[in-house]
């Protein structure tokens, strides 16, 4: 499967249009890194944990967008995008979206 920023795939033209897909993950800390991290804010530098958990996320949302995309009859996704918003006082929420569409070579 394809995914891209872009609205358009160099060497693919887009024949079928889907529709929108997403796919989303939301995330808590964990009260004993949340400390750790705390005391890394008052040195600075990177929190590693929460870079980690991050990325896990990122992951797990595109994961869940392809399946989407895939359940569609869809082969790539375009115009991918990623937003980020807090839940609650301890979680946030990746949400991986774009447009599923059906591509062959030009």
């Amino acid at each position: 499967m394809i995914v891209t920023t872009t609205s358009h795939i160099p060497g693919k033209k887009i024949v079928k249009t889907f529709g929108l897909v997403r796919g989303n993950s939301i995330r808590t800390r964990h009260i004993g890194k949340d400390i750790m991290a705390g005391l890394k804010n008052l040195v600075g530098g990177e929190i590693l944990q929460y870079t980690k958990l991050m990325a896990e996320s990122r992951e797990q949302s595109l994961d869940r967008m392809r399946t989407e995309a895939i359940r569609l009859g869809a082969n790539a996704v375009v115009s991918t995008r990623f937003a980020t918003s807090q839940v609650m006082g301890t979680a946030a929420e990746l949400l991986a979206y774009g447009t599923a569409v059906w591509v062959e070579d030009e």
